[in-house]
C-alpha cells in the first residue's frame, strides 16, 4: 500500500467514497480535534491523544473511535472490527458514499471529545505474559544476530511479532 502523507491523498485513493470521506472530515474539523496522518490514514487528535480516525476499503469507509467502548452508543452504530483483539477500538461503518447522519455522528464525535477530556481510556497491559512460537525460539537459539535483534525489540513489538506467526495459518 502506498504511503499516504495527506488527507487529500487519502480521500483520492478512496475515491469510491470520496464524498463520504470529504464530508466526515468537514464535519470532524468543527471541532477542536487536530488533524495528522497516522498509519496512512487520516488522525483526529486532543492534545496528541487519539480521539478518532476515517478509513476506507474496498466495500465500506468507516469513522474509527479509539476509546469507543466508552460510547453510550443507543443507537446501535458501533462494530468492533477485530472482536476479541481490539479492547477499545469501535468503528461506524458506511457503505454509502453521503453522509445521511450527520448530527448522530456529530454527538458521537462530541462525546468521543468528552470522554478523552474526562481521561477514559483502556491502556495496553504491557506486562501481559506471551508466548514466543517455536519458529522464533528456534531461530533464537540458532542465529545470534537475529536473537540480539529480537532482543533489543522493545517486549510489545516482541509480542507483537510473537503473536502474528502463532495466528499465521
Amino acid at each position: 500500500m502506498k504511503k499516504v502523507t495527506s488527507v487529500e491523498e487519502f480521500i483520492e485513493l478512496h475515491a469510491n467514497f470520496s464524498n463520504l470521506l470529504e464530508e466526515l472530515r468537514a464535519l470532524v474539523l468543527t471541532t477542536e480535534l487536530e488533524e495528522a496522518i497516522k498509519w496512512s490514514s487520516p488522525v483526529y487528535m486532543l492534545n496528541g491523544k487519539n480521539v478518532l480516525g476515517l478509513g476506507g476499503f474496498k466495500h465500506h469507509a468507516c469513522i474509527w473511535f479509539f476509546q469507543g467502548v466508552f460510547l453510550k452508543d443507543e443507537h446501535n452504530k458501533l462494530v468492533n472490527a477485530q472482536e476479541g483483539k481490539t479492547k477499545g477500538l469501535r468503528q461506524w461503518r458506511f457503505e454509502n458514499n453521503e453522509l445521511t447522519d450527520g448530527e448522530l455522528i456529530k454527538a458521537y464525535i462530541l462525546e468521543a471529545i468528552e470522554n478523552q477530556k474526562l481521561g477514559k481510556e483502556i491502556k495496553p497491559d504491557r506486562n501481559k505474559a506471551f508466548k514466543i512460537p517455536e519458529l522464533i525460539e528456534n531461530k533464537v537459539k540458532t542465529n545470534e544476530q537475529f536473537k540480539k535483534h529480537f532482543k533489543a525489540l522493545s517486549l510489545s513489538k516482541q509480542r507483537e511479532y510473537s503473536e502474528y506467526i502463532a495466528e499465521a495459518k
